[in-house]
């Protein structure tokens, strides 16, 4: 088998999609991609590693070829419901997990939930915003940030779906989005990260209400109980150009009982895309030990 199989699970009335890379006899190795992603963008690192490990990477609620939910909502709970679902009903655990972003967000709240179920876990960029940017947000008063998410709301509401002509447009559009993606890697990403429409245009699987972020998220001081909690080997991962700070250094990385960081230049956000091989040498060593 050259590729993954498509199948699909049920989580809160949803039909969730999630590939299987196979060699079902192999420790469990779950990858979980970021805001706007789709679970085939792991095809590189799950192809490296397919041999030892029995890797399924979902699309989370809203992206991919996974159900939108209608209330145009997307709590990051609810992405940590789904991911317990798939594990408990494939019988997943103890698993490892490699989570992006908004993945490695949910996947290090899981791991804080349950940690007798994982046996390790790295997160790339998955510590959500920055103590920096908790704090602006903060100087806002309650009222004012869920009047802002109302307006934006309303303002998705009556926006329709970008469409792309062609195939090649999107696959510039993604280009742009991301300079350190080689060509290769862009034309991959916007190859399954794109459904075609009836008119022959292209537009992006997720869901425009994933624009708009939650007005009311987890406290910072359970977010980090949650992290407290994490009881395996934990890489944190991030890239030295990326928007986000470093984990050390704004004090994020403290409090976990056993966490390793890996800061990789010439990246950013997209670490494990735009350092591949940095990346992926890092993930093997740590996986190995």
């Amino acid at each position: 088998m050259d590729g993954p199989t498509s199948r699909f699970y049920t989580s809160q009335r949803l039909r969730l999609h999630y590939v299987d890379w196979g060699n079902p006899d192999a420790p469990p190795l779950l990858l979980v991609h970021g805001v706007r992603d789709h679970g085939r963008n792991w095809d590189g690192v799950a192809r490296r590693l397919r041999k030892d490990w029995h890797i399924l990477a979902p699309d989370l609620r809203g992206h991919g070829d996974s159900e939108w939910v209608n209330a145009g909502c997307y709590p990051t709970e609810n992405y940590v419901y789904d991911i317990a679902q798939l594990i408990a009903q494939q019988k997943l655990a103890q698993l490892t997990i490699i989570g992006h972003s908004l993945g490695g967000n949910v996947s290090l709240r899981y791991a804080g939930l349950y940690p007798e179920n994982v046996r390790k876990i790295i997160a790339i960029e998955g510590l959500s915003h920055s103590p920096k940017m908790l704090a602006a947000q903060r100087k806002i008063p309650v009222d004012q940030r869920l009047r802002a998410w109302i307006d934006q709301q309303r303002g998705l509401a009556a926006r329709q779906p970008r469409r792309w002509a062609t195939l090649d447009e999107a696959f510039q559009r993604m280009r742009d989005e991301n300079k350190h993606l080689s060509e290769e890697q862009a034309l991959h990403l916007t190859r399954y990260g794109v459904n075609p429409n009836e008119d022959g245009t292209y537009s992006w699987k997720f869901d425009n209400y994933l624009r708009a972020f939650p007005p009311v998220e987890l406290p910072n001081e359970d977010a980090t109980r949650l992290w407290s909690r994490v009881d395996c080997p934990t890489l944190l991962v991030y890239g030295k150009e990326s928007w986000a700070s470093n984990p050390v250094l704004d004090g994020r990385a403290a409090h976990f009982r056993s966490a390793e960081i890996v800061t990789l230049e010439g990246a950013g956000h997209w670490a494990h895309h735009d350092q591949f091989e940095a990346f992926m040498a890092a993930a093997e060593a740590f996986l190995a030990k």
